[in-house]
């Protein structure tokens, strides 16, 4: 068995119990080893003047904090049993004790004071809750959205560590608390890589920033600020909103992030996608209240659901291209929905879809059954034939035949552009948009000739078309 002990924080932290361990170590000359002598509390050891090593140079030969747990571990457990292993603050905080428990099914823990207790206490976090985390691990909290005030980074060892915090916290003007020492000063987050001590007693405490004085927000914090509209006392519009009144409202916002997205402007991609986000929370929001789901409820699906349809990622299937990633995820997708048939996936296709898109999902899904066009020129042969209905039913006068074989026509001219492999939503939005260009320079020319548009016969009509048709041609190929 393989014991650790705590050393504290400061002189005098040792405890009874772990001063009584080190010496029964030493006296039965079992190794004794401490993870750094760079510490305060090193002193703990140093005074009982026994025989023992520093770990120092596994800090200097690991090229990362989780490589550095790691070699620690590994370095402590070859020791063998016996061995009393020394570490900084409580043992049980310590993440490379957590690895050598591991590797070895277990380990004696002899607890010490806990350092990040002591930085909460010089920060005066006590009586609330807080969140710590090393330096070195901040990165990969922060990605994993791990982070949020009250919160303690000790570890701060070095300038180039200090200045990737101010980076990935809450704002550059955000004041923290710096702690070296025993000493503790106030400063703006900006500054924090300018200071004359880095070593291992350095940490941040950034204390809870109101909400009205953030500079920058969390998925968290929407949730807050949604929350607090709709609660008594708040904004009587967003407090009369139910999700029916609300869904188109999901329809415009996600239509206006395509368009931001084709305008190539990146600010208004920005504006837009908070925009959708905001949709979002306000149903998470809304069916909270009355028992439904969570917002946390919504993120925990999600995640499962990108986990449990990537099986090439997180499972034991393989997918070397696109098209093989995607025949793995609508496999996942039809058993998690529980399709029994072709009929069961095509009839989950969303009846709210633009016209275009849907007649393209469910000509795409009946399609996996065998049933489809065995090229594009039978599928063009197909909406020929439908065409000449279309012209029949004209003849006839039936207004509602009329519609019926319209929407047949459309329904095959999808079908077309799904066998060239189009994206037929796509393709019709970016033709109408060509159209309106063309039409506007079109009118341009034509007013500029000093005509009345709307005596304009069809054949003048067609000329000035032609004229903007062959004018922006010429502008698109200079571009």
């Amino acid at each position: 068995m393989i014991t650790v002990v705590g050393l504290g924080v400061n002189l005098g932290d040792l405890t009874e119990q772990g001063k009584q361990a080190i010496l029964a170590a030493e006296k039965a000359g079992k190794p004794i080893v401490c993870r750094t002598a760079k510490s305060k509390s090193y002193a703990n050891l140093v005074s009982l003047g026994v025989e023992h090593t520093s770990l120092d140079g596994v800090y200097e030969s690991s090229r990362s904090f989780t490589t550095l747990n790691r070699n620690l571990a590994k370095a402590v457990h070859d020791l063998g049993d016996g061995t009393v292993y020394c570490v900084d603050g409580a043992a049980s905080e310590d993440n490379s004790v957590k690895l050598l428990s591991k590797k070895r099914g277990g380990v004696k823990i002899i607890n010490g004071v806990s350092k990040i207790s002591d930085f909460a206490a010089r920060a005066a976090f006590l009586g609330c809750s807080y969140t710590a985390v090393s330096a070195y691990e901040l990165a990969e909290r922060a990605k994993a959205g791990g982070l949020t005030a009250p919160l303690i980074v000790y570890d701060v060892d070095d300038r180039f560590l200090a200045s990737d915090i101010k980076l990935l916290l809450f704002g550059e003007e955000t004041v923290v608390q710096y702690l070296y020492g025993e000493k503790c000063k106030k400063l703006p987050l900006y500054s924090l890589d300018r200071q004359r001590v880095y070593d291992y007693t350095c940490a941040v405490a950034i204390d809870g920033i109101d909400l009205l004085k953030k500079k920058r927000f969390t998925l968290e914090d929407l949730h807050e600020i949604v929350c607090r509209l709709r609660a008594p006392g708040g904004c009587p519009w967003d407090r009369a909103q139910t999700p029916d009144s609300i869904k188109m409202n999901v329809v415009e916002e996600a239509y206006e992030l395509v368009d931001a997205v084709d305008s190539g402007d990146d600010d208004k991609v920005l504006e837009e996608t908070g925009d959708v986000f905001l949709q979002a929370v306000f149903f998470a929001v809304m069916k909270a209240e009355c028992g439904a789901f969570t917002l946390t409820d919504a993120l925990s699906g999600i995640c499962e659901k990108l986990i449990s349809r990537h099986t090439h990622i997180f499972g034991e299937d393989k997918a070397t291209d696109k098209d093989s990633a995607l025949s793995v995820w609508e496999k996942n997708k039809k058993k998690e929905k529980h399709h029994n048939s072709f009929a069961d996936s095509v009839n989950d296709v969303p009846r709210a879809f633009p016209a275009a898109m849907r007649a393209q999902k469910v000509g795409k899904r009946a399609a996996k059954s065998g049933l489809d066009f065995a090229s594009v020129e039978e599928a063009v042969a197909c909406l020929q034939s439908e065409i000449a209905e279309f012209l029949e039913a004209k003849k006839r006068g039936d207004k509602a035949e009329i519609e019926k074989e319209l929407g047949d026509v459309l329904f095959s001219a999808v079908n077309v552009g799904r066998m060239a492999g189009v994206d037929c939503e796509k393709a019709l939005k970016e033709s109408t948009d060509v159209f309106a260009r063309r039409f506007t320079l079109a009118e341009r020319l034509a007013v500029a000739d000093c005509e009345d548009v709307t005596k304009l016969s069809a054949k003048e009509w067609d000329n000035y078309y032609r004229k903007a048709k062959a004018e922006l041609a010429k502008e698109d190929e200079n571009v």
